[in-house]
C-alpha cells in the first residue's frame, strides 16, 4: 500500500457518460482521497505523470464460475479438490490482466478464495463468491447421468463442484443458512432448466413457489440477496415474484415480462459470450452431445433479448459464465453489448451497474472520492472505441486493484 499522486489523467465518468481531461487523481492505500483538477501532490506522495492518459474503473463481471476449468460440468464435479484450485488460479490472474478487478461468482468460490484474493496471496480479482449454487434434483445443478443413481450429496462438496442438490423447503433453508454461514455474500439458484446440466430441458422450472420464497427469505434475514439462473418467462417471474433480485441469462424473456423486471426494480445478467463459445468451441473442448443440442435453444435468442430489456429499461449487469478454455473470451462479452446498445451502456454494465449489483454503489466502478482504488490506465477512448479494452488486457499501460498496481508499465515523475 501507498500513496499515489496520478496527474494529468483524463478521467472516463460513466455517470455523465465522458472523459474528463486535465484531473489528477491522489490515492491513499485502498482508496480514491480526491479527484479535482486543481490539486496538488504532497509531499510523500509518488507522482506518476499520465500525460493525458485515460484512467477508468476496474472492470466487474457478475456472472464467472472461476472454478470451472473444464467445460464438462459433470466432470469438474468429481476433479480432486486440490487440483481444482490449482486450475481455478490462472483463471484467476488472466481475469484480473484483462482488467476485471472485481468478480461475481455465481457457483464454485468460497470464502476462502476470496480471503486469498482480498489479502493478494493470489494474484486474482475481487471475489464476491455464492459458494455451491442450490438446484433441485433434475435441475441445472444435478449433472448426474441418467444411468447414475448415487447420491447426489456425494460429490457436492468437492471444490470443482458449482453446485449442491436440495429438495423441501427445510432442505433449501437449511443449505441457505449453511452456504451464507461459510461465507457465501449472496445465495445463487438454479430456477430453470440449463444448457451444461444432462437431464433438464430450457423450459423447466426450478423449486416450487414455497422454496424460492424459503431462499429468498433466508437470504434476506442475513441483510443479501439471491440469484437465479432463469431463461423463461415463466421461470423468470416466478423468480422475480419470489423476491429474486438479480436473474441471470435471460434470453428468452418477453416484453411483458420484461416490464415485470422493471416494475419489480430487479436486474438481469446477460452471458452472450458464453453461448458463442460453447458452439464455437464446446464439441472440441468436451461439452456432452446432450448439452451442445441445447445451446442454440438459447443462443440465437440472447441478442434479441438484450435490445428488448434495453428498450424497456430493464438494469443490466455484464457477465461473461465461460467455462474451461474459453475464459480467455470474457471481455469479448463488452464487443456483443455495445453492438446492441452502445458503448456507453455496454461500459456502464461493467461498472456503475454491476457496483449496484454487488450493493456497492460509489465504492466500486467509478473514479471518485472515497471509492476503492480500482483503475485502468490506457491509451485511448473506450467511449468511442471499446475493443481497446478485449483481448488479454495488452492495451493496459497498468492496472491498480485495491492501491496496489497488478500491471504497471508507466513511470513515476522526476
Amino acid at each position: 500500500m501507498g500513496k499515489y499522486f496520478l496527474r494529468n489523467a483524463a478521467v472516463l465518468d460513466l455517470h455523465q457518460g465522458q472523459l474528463l481531461a486535465g484531473m489528477n487523481i491522489r490515492i491513499k492505500d485502498r482508496t480514491i482521497v480526491e479527484v479535482a483538477a486543481a490539486l496538488m501532490p504532497d509531499t510523500d506522495d509518488t507522482v506518476i505523470d499520465l500525460h493525458g492518459q485515460t484512467v477508468m474503473p476496474g472492470l466487474i463481471d457478475c456472472h464467472v464460475h472461476v472454478m470451472a476449468s473444464h467445460v464438462n460440468l459433470g466432470l469438474m464435479a468429481n476433479m480432486p479438490n486440490a487440483l481444482a484450485l490449482i486450475k481455478a488460479l490462472p483463471i484467476l490472474e488472466g481475469m484480473l490482466q484483462r482488467g476485471f478487478t472485481t468478480v461475481r461468482d455465481a457457483g464454485g468460490a468460497d470464502w476462502a478464495l476470496a480471503q486469498a484474493a482480498d489479502t493478494a496471496l493470489i494474484a486474482s480479482p475481487r471475489i464476491f463468491p455464492a459458494g455451491k449454487a442450490l438446484s433441485q434434483t433434475g435441475g441445472h445443478g444435478d449433472f448426474r447421468p441418467r444411468s447414475d443413481q448415487f447420491e447426489p450429496c456425494a460429490c457436492s462438496f468437492r471444490s470443482g463442484s458449482i453446485a449442491r442438490v436440495v429438495d423441501g423447503v427445510d432442505a433449501v433453508r437449511r443449505a441457505a443458512r449453511e452456504e451464507l454461514t461459510m461465507g457465501a455474500t449472496q445465495i445463487k439458484i438454479m430456477a430453470s432448466g440449463g444448457v451444461t446440466s444432462p437431464n433438464d430441458p430450457i423450459g423447466n422450472t426450478g423449486f416450487s413457489l414455497d422454496e424460492l420464497s424459503a431462499i429468498v427469505e433466508e437470504a434476506t434475514a442475513w441483510q443479501t440477496y439471491v440469484m437465479a439462473h432463469a431463461y423463461t418467462p415463466v421461470a423468470i417471474r416466478r423468480a422475480v415474484e419470489a423476491g429474486i433480485r438479480t436473474i441471470e441469462h435471460g434470453n428468452l424473456i418477453d416484453e411483458e415480462t420484461a416490464c415485470f423486471v422493471k416494475e419489480r426494480g430487479a436486474f438481469i445478467v446477460p452471458t452472450l459470450i458464453t453461448y458463442d463459445m460453447l458452439s464455437a468451441e464446446g464439441p472440441a473442448l468436451g461439452l456432452p452431445p446432450e448439452s451442445i443440442a441445447k445451446v442454440d435453444d438459447v443462443r440465437l435468442a440472447g441478442r434479441s433479448a438484450i435490445a428488448l430489456l434495453h428498450r424497456v429499461g430493464v438494469k443490466m449487469g455484464f457477465g461473461s459464465d465461460l467455462l474451461g478454455e474459453s475464459h480467455i473470451h470474457q471481455s469479448e462479452e463488452l464487443n456483443i453489448r455495445a453492438k446492441i446498445v452502445g458503448n456507453l451502456e455496454a461500459l456502464r454494465s461493467a461498472t456503475t451497474v454491476a457496483a449496484d449489483i454487488l450493493q456497492r454503489t460509489g465504492t466500486l466502478g467509478v473514479i471518485q472520492a472515497g471509492a476503492t482504488a480500482d483503475l485502468l490506465i490506457l491509451s485511448g477512448n473506450p467511449l468511442e472505441d471499446i475493443s481497446i479494452l478485449t483481448g488479454q488486457g495488452a492495451n493496459f499501460n497498468a492496472i491498480m486493484k485495491d492501491g496496489r498496481f497488478v500491471k504497471n508499465n508507466l513511470h513515476t515523475a522526476v
